[in-house]
C-alpha cells in the first residue's frame, strides 16, 4: 500500500495517476472533497489532514511507502503562519506517523528553495542549504526546516529520501502556482525579466520520485531539474505553441521594486495574493543555475524530457483543459 499526501496538487495528482497506471495499490488523503478524475476511482481515499496526527496514523495503517507532497507554496508575507504550520509542523507529523506505524520508506517533496536559491557565483547542488544570506524566501526557509524534520526521522530509524524540484511545468490550475506562467503567456503578458532558473516537466518529477522510491537508495536528496533556461526564452517557447505574442518588454530591477510595492498596497485592500512580492521580484532577476548530475549518477538510465517538447505537450493539454482555440 502506498500513501500520497497533497493529492490535489500538480505533483500529487500526477503521481497518483502514474502509480495507478503502474498497477499500484494507492491510498490518498483528502481534506474537503475527493478530486474528480478518472483514475481517482481506483484510489482508496481517506479524509485527513497532515496537521492532525491521529488522522495521519489512521491513514498509514498497512502502508509501506509514503510520498509526502502536501505543502503551502506562497511568497505572500501574510501567509507566514500558514507556511510554518503546514510545511514544518505538518511534515513533522508525517514523519512521526511514519515512525509510529512502521512505514518502510518516506519520500519528501521539498524544493530548490530549501537549498538557498540566490547564488550567482556557482551552480546550486545538493550540498547546499538555505541561509538568510542565500535565500530571500520565507517559503524556502520552511522547506529547509521541513527537511530537518525528515532527517530527524532518519535518525530515528526511518528510511527517507528527498527531492528538490526546480520550477515545475505542468497542466495544473493555471490561476495559481507554476502553471500560472502559461496563462500569463496565453494572455500575452508583455513583461519579462533577465533572470534564469531551472525548469522541469512534472512527468519527469514523478518519474524520478517513483524511481527513487523503488530503489534501495535512502538518506539522499536530489535536485530534479531538466534544464537551466532564461525566463524570456521559456516564455517565447510557450508563446510559440499558443500562437501568441511573446513577452517583449524587459522589467528592470528599478521597475520591479516599484511594482512589488504597489502590489503590496493593492493586496491589503483586495485581500488577494500580490502578483509580485519583494521576494519574487528579487528571485526573478537572479540568474541561477542548478546542477542536476547527482540523480543521473545514481540512476544512469534516467532521462529528462526536452524543454520545448514538454512545453508543447503542456500547451496542448491546457488548450483541452480550458477549451481554448
Amino acid at each position: 500500500m502506498i500513501l500520497v499526501t497533497g493529492a490535489s496538487g500538480l505533483v500529487g495528482s500526477k503521481l497518483i495517476q502514474q502509480l495507478v497506471l503502474n498497477g499500484e495499490n494507492v491510498r490518498a488523503i483528502y481534506r474537503k472533497e475527493i478530486p474528480s478524475n478518472d483514475y481517482g476511482k481506483k484510489v482508496n481515499w481517506v479524509k485527513g489532514d497532515i496537521l492532525d496526527i491521529l488522522s495521519l496514523e489512521d491513514a498509514m495503517q498497512d502502508v509501506q511507502q509514503v510520498y509526502h507532497c502536501a505543502a503551502v507554496v506562497s511568497f505572500n508575507p501574510s501567509k507566514k503562519s500558514s507556511l510554518h504550520r503546514t510545511n514544518i509542523e505538518g511534515t513533522a507529523n508525517v514523519v512521526n506517523a511514519c515512525i509510529n506505524t512502521g512505514v518502510q520508506k518516506l519520500l519528501f517533496v521539498s524544493s530548490v528553495a530549501a537549498l538557498g536559491r540566490i547564488r550567482v557565483d556557482k551552480p546550486i547542488d545538493e550540498s547546499m542549504n538555505w541561509t538568510p544570506e542565500t535565500s530571500n524566501s520565507e517559503y524556502g526557509k520552511t522547506k529547509y526546516m521541513a527537511e530537518l524534520e525528515v532527517w530527524r526521522g532518519m535518525g530515528e530509524g526511518l528510511s527517507v529520501a528527498v527531492v528538490n524540484p526546480v520550477i515545475i511545468l505542468g497542466a495544473g490550475d493555471w490561476t495559481s502556482g507554476s502553471s500560472a506562467i502559461f496563462k500569463s503567456t496565453y494572455d500575452e503578458f508583455p513583461w519579462y525579466t533577465s533572470g534564469m532558473s531551472g525548469f522541469v516537466d512534472v512527468q519527469d518529477v514523478v518519474k524520478a520520485m517513483i524511481t527513487i522510491m523503488q530503489s534501495s537508495v535512502a538518506g539522499e536528496r536530489f535536485i530534479i531539474s531538466g534544464s537551466n533556461a532564461y525566463y524570456k526564452d521559456v516564455f517565447a517557447i510557450m508563446a510559440k505553441h499558443f500562437q501568441k505574442k511573446a513577452a517583449h518588454k524587459k522589467v528592470t530591477p528599478f521597475l520591479a521594486n516599484i511594482v512589488w510595492r504597489l502590489e503590496a498596497i493593492k493586496s491589503i485592500f483586495t485581500g488577494k495574493d500580490p502578483l509580485l512580492t519583494k521576494e519574487t521580484a528579487k528571485t526573478a532577476q537572479a540568474c541561477v543555475r542548478f546542477n542536476n548530475t547527482k540523480l543521473l549518477e545514481f540512476f544512469p538510465n534516467f532521462e529528462y524530457t526536452d524543454l520545448e517538447k514538454s512545453i508543447k505537450r503542456i500547451c496542448e493539454e491546457l488548450k483541452l483543459k480550458y477549451n481554448l482555440p
